[in-house]
């Protein structure tokens, strides 16, 4: 395993890539302090789950739509809309006042 400070980053790029390439994992550090590990994407990972919660994450921040995270889950469509119903995602767009949201309804 190797260490990269966040400031070296840019001139290490290839290096963290390189890691990856060939199984390794890394440390990338803020201050000292450890921020994230940067670790490639193996079969064993993905079977253990992180493809889950990569497609969870990205579907509750809007950078990916549901049948995408599906798709990224490697998940039925029905199965992934229980998933994100047991671990709580709102499939309503909380920004909009329920008025608004029942006025659209009623004009479908």
């Amino acid at each position: 395993m190797e260490a990269f400070a966040v400031r070296d980053l840019r001139e290490h790029t290839g290096d963290l890539v390189r890691n990856a390439e060939v199984g390794q994992l890394s440390v990338v550090s803020k201050h000292g302090k450890p921020l994230f590990v940067a670790m490639p994407f193996t079969d064993a990972l993905l079977a253990a789950g992180v493809s889950v919660s990569l497609a969870d994450k990205l579907v509750q921040s809007g950078e990916l739509s549901v049948s995408s995270g599906a798709k990224l889950s490697s998940m039925p469509y029905a199965r992934y809309l229980q998933h994100l119903g047991a671990i709580g995602y709102s499939f309503l767009d909380d920004s909009a006042p329920l008025a608004d949201e029942l006025a659209i309804l009623n004009r479908a």
